[in-house]
């Protein structure tokens, strides 16, 4: 069974929020996940459509396999690198701002495998 893997890096998303979007495509049809997506008002839904479309593309290209038989076999966002900053507060003090990020997998296979 052939499968095919995108991966997006360092996705300035916090995983938290990703993984509501994940949740809503995890094991449908590609072009469905798609879809659904398109009218997803978030904005990890816009990155995680880029991905998908991206192993969808190497599947076509790259391994020969048609692109309607496609599902989503696994999708997962993991932690990615956080972005420490600070920012001035009254009376000379600091805050530290946390910019979560996260990795984005998609693996992708024909249906009928």
């Amino acid at each position: 069974m052939a499968e095919v893997t995108a991966k997006a890096m360092r996705v300035r998303v916090s995983p938290r929020k990703a993984r509501l979007v994940v949740d809503l495509v995890r094991g449908k049809d590609v072009n469905e996940a798609l879809g659904i997506l398109k009218f997803t008002p978030n904005k990890a839904a816009v990155d995680l459509a880029k991905t998908i479309r991206s192993a969808q593309a190497s599947a076509e290209n790259n391994h020969d396999m048609d692109p309607d038989d496609l599902f989503i076999k696994e999708i997962f966002a993991d932690d990615g690198p956080t972005y420490k900053r600070w920012q001035p507060r009254a009376r000379g003090r600091v805050n530290q701002k946390l910019t979560r990020t996260c990795h984005m997998t998609v693996v992708v296979a024909e249906k009928g495998s």
